[in-house]
């Protein structure tokens, strides 16, 4: 990775793949131990990777715990990389001010964060996800208190509507707060649904779009096929395993609509010479808005074979392929934005709008 993207519309500049955490530690499922977070992390940053994403809740808090023993160990890393985390989860079963995204709450998680990450600042801290309860204006004002205090660098939001981003936003510039610089939510050939509403919010406002679950837990890797002849059916996979844990983020489903793609993205990939991971990788580092993605890895040699999903680029007639199989369906009201209804609007002429001036996508 020697080509980096500014984040949003701040100056700070990100790598096209963001190295995940979420599996660093063995506290639970399929996490991994110390040694071979380390070794991740030196081979993510030897192959050019910026920027590392966590949370205070990940692996209860042993994520960012080695994230720190390994920034301590590495002699000027902290200055080189990017470090992100979140709060909003709760830390005490029962204490009601113990998660949310109150400021009291925040200001918790964040100290907590900053202990374990043992640094005295984070470059980009989100909320994880929307709690439906505390008001934007308290959270931008929060965002822009720690922002001031130096503890934060720049503020983003995770899992919440679109409606929210321009709410929160719109806080921001009118009261002269810290602005939101980025947007993190699932996309993936299989999970598109941002499309809709949350990409152009974020084109919109200024925000770059960091993805998760680019692989779709893996059901996007090619272990999984519709005749069953995939090594997932030999246990080789942890999708059947994430499904039983009640986050409805895993819950991928085998219906028509993800065999579709799943078959179309085979081949593709059989068509380019590349595995499956690698072109779903491909396509979407590339997508419109998409500044980074989040790449997971338990192993090194995984890591390897993802990173290598920027050594190419699809042929466009291929990459509409895919953009074909796996498109959102298009229902009420995003009919009437659809070409011939704009046509109908426009009595038929082309109306073109300038593009924002500020870039997301790697070139």
């Amino acid at each position: 990775m020697t080509s980096y993207a500014l984040l949003g519309r701040s100056g700070l500049r990100v790598s096209p793949f963001c190295l995940g955490t979420m599996t660093f530690g063995t506290d639970w499922g399929f996490g991994t131990g110390k040694d071979t977070v380390f070794a991740l992390l030196d081979r993510y940053v030897a192959a050019g990777g910026n920027f590392l994403d966590t949370a205070d809740g990940y692996t209860n808090g042993t994520s960012e715990s080695l994230l720190g023993e390994w920034l301590q160990a590495r002699k000027g890393m902290r200055d080189r990389v990017v470090l992100a985390t979140k709060y909003t989860f709760s830390a005490e079963p029962g204490n009601p001010n113990a998660g949310g995204n109150g400021r009291k709450n925040a200001l918790r998680a964040l100290e907590g964060s900053l202990r374990r990450l043992r640094t005295d600042y984070v470059d980009l801290w989100w909320m994880h996800t929307w709690d439906g309860v505390t008001p934007a204006e308290e959270v931008m004002a929060t965002f822009d208190q720690v922002v001031r205090a130096g503890k934060v660098r720049h503020v983003g939001l995770s899992d919440v509507p679109a409606w929210y981003v321009g709410k929160a936003q719109t806080i921001a510039q009118w009261r002269g707060y810290e602005p939101l610089c980025a947007l993190q939510l699932e996309y993936s050939l299989a999970e598109r649904n941002l499309e809709r509403e949350h990409a152009p919010a974020a084109l919109e406002f200024g925000l770059g779009l960091v993805t998760w679950s680019p692989l779709a837990s893996g059901l996007l890797t090619g272990k999984y096929r519709r005749d069953g002849s995939g090594t997932a059916a030999k246990g080789d996979g942890r999708l059947q395993v994430v499904q039983t844990m009640g986050n409805p983020g895993f819950d991928k489903l085998f219906t028509e609509r993800t065999w579709r793609v799943v078959d179309e993205l085979l081949a593709v990939s059989k068509q380019v010479e590349r595995p499956p991971a690698q072109v779903a990788l491909s396509w979407l580092v590339r997508r419109p808005a998409v500044t980074s993605v989040i790449l997971g890895a338990t192993k090194v040699q995984q890591l390897d074979d993802n990173l290598r999903a920027l050594a190419f680029e699809l042929p466009p007639a291929l990459r509409q392929r895919l953009d074909d199989a796996g498109a959102p369906e298009l229902v009420h009201p995003y009919h009437f934005f659809a070409p011939t209804m704009r046509a109908m609007t426009t009595g038929g002429v082309t109306v073109h709008r300038e593009p924002p001036t500020w870039r997301g996508a790697p070139s």
